[in-house]
């Protein structure tokens, strides 16, 4: 009789209890590590990760930094030159100008009409930006009179038709850049004339 009390007196499920012990520290720490593995190599936490890609786009210049990139000024000795001089106001970051050379002239989309416009672009990113745009500036152009070959007289006798027109502009000038040199960088067209015959 003793036999079947010993065998009645033993818990149930001691095994599995121990298995339990064993296995859920070791599934718990492989969850664990996943998730801070996960976090990792998605940058949010860690720093950056050790083999990335330092950002070599044009950068910002506020106002009274220096450019690195700048294009030397025409016509001017560093010593004649001069410093800029910037207001305390408006935007933290300088503005600089790009003036096409040339006027751009397309017929309108369904119209006899020809538009003529001379236009200039602006960036507050650094020199990179100016000497991209002077070095792709065939493109841009065949890009340019594109979208006013594809522009309606209607689209353009408002005044918030010249603006839809100046961001497609952008758009277009941008595109090009990241196309040729991975980043655009410039913030706005400005039309120096605007002509329709």
């Amino acid at each position: 009789m003793s036999d079947k009390s010993d065998k009645k007196d033993k818990p149930k499920g001691k095994g599995k209890g121990m298995l339990m012990k064993v296995l859920l520290p070791v599934v718990l720490l492989g969850v664990g590590g996943g998730g801070v593995f996960g976090l990792m190599q998605a940058g949010v936490i860690g720093g950056a990760k050790a083999g990335a890609k330092e950002d070599n786009n044009p950068k910002l210049i506020r106002k009274g930094e220096v450019d690195p990139y700048a294009p030397k000024k025409e016509g001017k000795d560093d010593e004649a030159a001069g410093e800029d001089v910037h207001g305390d106001g408006g935007s933290e970051f300088r503005t600089v100008y790009y003036s096409f050379d040339g006027d751009f002239t397309s017929n309108l989309k369904d119209s006899s009409s020809l538009i003529q416009v001379s236009l200039a672009a602006s960036t507050r990113r650094d020199g990179r930006v100016l000497l991209w745009l002077k070095e792709h500036e065939l493109a841009i152009r065949s890009a340019l009179l594109n979208i006013l070959a594809d522009t309606t007289e209607n689209e353009i006798t408002s005044i918030d038709g010249k603006e839809r027109l100046q961001k497609r502009l952008t758009a277009a000038i941008n595109k090009v850049l990241t196309d040729e040199e991975g980043f655009g960088g410039v913030d706005d067209v400005y039309f120096r004339s605007f002509i329709i015959q």
